[in-house]
């Protein structure tokens, strides 16, 4: 089960994550915070796995209350949900530990599996925000490119990566290709694993890198 503590400062969103969040069997909402001050103070007390966290609320913003959990609850996984995903939220968010960024228009489905990513050790991003990450990854030189060709990927594998280079996510990889998503984590472990890409924005880079 994963413990999940949902952070707003609007009633009705949380009402709305609680909603969703108990509509299935391996979630559990252990808490809920209108505030940063509060999601650290239920952070420490209820130990969640996955805190999804506001970043724009009144008093502590999300920002700080992701550094403060994170710095009590190491293990915890912070997992960025906001109206705004411009690079004033985006950038700071990853700064501070969130795990993954997600705007709020996701859909229903891609939130929860967004959340038990992170749980299992991911980093979810909504699809624009991939894209620009690795765009700016790309430019900054943030990642250093690797003159030597790609390790030798079945062509499924290489549909895969040019797949996750336009920030597609796994689901949205399974119907492009018809496959099921249990098939497309499977092509991203092994890509993972030949490559040596540890997340998908460095999957993402490598395949722009070789061309896809």
């Amino acid at each position: 089960m994963i413990r999940v503590l949902l952070v707003d400062d609007q009633q009705l969103v949380r009402a709305g994550l609680r909603m969703l969040c108990e509509s299935t069997d391996d979630l559990l909402v252990v808490g809920e915070a209108a505030n940063g001050h509060e999601a650290v103070r239920l952070a420490e007390r209820d130990v969640p796995d996955v805190v999804l966290m506001d970043l724009h609320m009144p008093g502590m913003d999300g920002i700080t209350a992701t550094e403060r959990v994170l710095r009590i609850r190491p293990g915890t996984r912070v997992l960025a949900l906001t109206t705004f995903d411009d690079d004033d939220h985006l950038y700071p968010a990853l700064a501070a530990g969130a795990c993954g960024f997600l705007v709020k228009d996701a859909t229903p489905a891609d939130l929860l599996n967004a959340v038990r990513k992170a749980a299992d050790g991911g980093s979810p991003f909504s699809p624009p925000v991939l894209r620009r990450l690795v765009g700016q990854a790309v430019r900054s030189h943030t990642f250093v490119p690797d003159p030597r060709p790609l390790p030798e990927l079945t062509n499924r594998e290489r549909d895969v990566l040019a797949l996750i280079a336009e920030g597609l996510s796994n689901g949205e990889i399974a119907e492009r290709l018809h496959v099921g998503v249990t098939t497309v984590k499977t092509h991203v472990a092994n890509l993972m694993a030949k490559t040596g890409g540890d997340n998908r924005v460095r999957l993402a880079v490598l395949a722009i890198q070789a061309g896809l």
